[in-house]
């Protein structure tokens, strides 16, 4: 199931309010290159990897990644976002990013749930 939020995205090169994905079928967080060249300049990952897609035995091989901050209702929290060529949306927080900041998805009010205590920082 999904949910979708207004979010704030920092990176070393800038900012921007990205409209993203809360995707508990997703394994990992994904962007879109073009989106994740204004935050931040990737890295290549030295070992690629072939993750699946939402289509059955469909891969794609993931050269690189970029580590970025976001904010929930102005709480911190930072990722590791892994750049998919021609991705649907600009940005899906799969499984792994909500399990290491234990955010839990309520669809039937829409929102994402979070313990602010495991939190980074609040800001002002």
């Amino acid at each position: 199931m999904i949910i979708s939020k207004l979010l704030l995205f920092e990176g070393s090169m800038g900012e921007a309010k990205i409209m993203s994905l809360f995707d508990s079928g997703a394994t990992y967080s994904c962007i879109n290159p073009e989106v994740a060249d204004k935050l931040d300049k990737p890295a290549k990952i030295r070992r690629p990897f072939k993750v699946e897609t939402a289509s059955k035995g469909h891969f794609i091989e993931v050269t690189y990644r970029v580590s970025l901050d976001f904010y929930i209702d102005n709480y911190h929290f930072s990722d590791e976002f892994l750049l998919i060529p021609n991705l649907s949306e600009d940005v899906i927080i799969g499984a792994k990013t909500m399990q290491s900041w234990k955010l839990k998805l309520d669809f039937e009010k829409d929102k994402v749930i979070f313990d602010p205590k495991v939190t980074l920082i609040k800001m002002i």
